[in-house]
């Protein structure tokens, strides 16, 4: 079963420094070939502006590129919501797509909205991310309309799992080192 389009959050168990507390949009999945995200609430102080031309007026604020994950940390990728019809938008998954930023941004209304720019990404090899959700580092949840541009990233993980049903909602209290608790 393919999570695509869906959000992978970091339990307390992921164990991992470069995926504490994260939120991840799922962008491809399957079982044979791996998995590929970005982490979308790890902002960085890098202005738009100061790394790529122009992009700057169409970006979602706070205006600030933001870390996708510690794989191919030189990329840069443009991911935004609704921008089919223009040729810059390639779909990926429901109405999420990426925005090629090799080419000038164009006028100051374009079809897509919530831009954000990532600097690097995560990825998962065949089985590796199953492996790890069975292990419990991970919670595969429904994605919101706005996680992808939340005005507020620094709350994004709280607030997902807050909106979940259940025990799992009780963990958007967990303190960030549950051993002190």
């Amino acid at each position: 079963m393919s999570h695509a389009g869906r959000l992978l959050v970091a339990t307390p168990l992921i164990g991992d420094p470069n995926f504490e507390r994260t939120v991840v949009a799922l962008l491809a999945h399957d079982r044979e070939t791996g998995a590929f995200g970005l982490v979308l609430n790890r902002p960085s102080d890098m202005l738009v502006r100061d790394v790529t031309e122009g992009w700057d007026r169409s970006v979602a604020a706070p205006g600030v590129v933001f870390f996708g994950g510690p794989v191919d940390t030189e990329s840069l990728i443009g991911l935004a919501r609704g921008g089919s019809g223009d040729d810059r938008f390639a779909p990926l998954v429901g109405e999420l797509g990426t925005i090629d930023l090799a080419r000038p941004p164009g006028d100051e209304h374009p079809p897509w909205f919530g831009l954000r720019l990532f600097l690097g990404s995560a990825g998962w090899g065949p089985g590796q991310l199953e492996a790890e959700i069975s292990d419990g580092a991970w919670w595969v949840v429904d994605a919101a309309p706005d996680d992808i541009a939340t005005g507020d990233p620094d709350g994004l993980w709280g607030r997902v799992v807050r909106r979940q049903s259940g025990r799992l909602a009780w963990f958007a209290n967990c303190p960030l080192d549950p051993t002190a608790n």
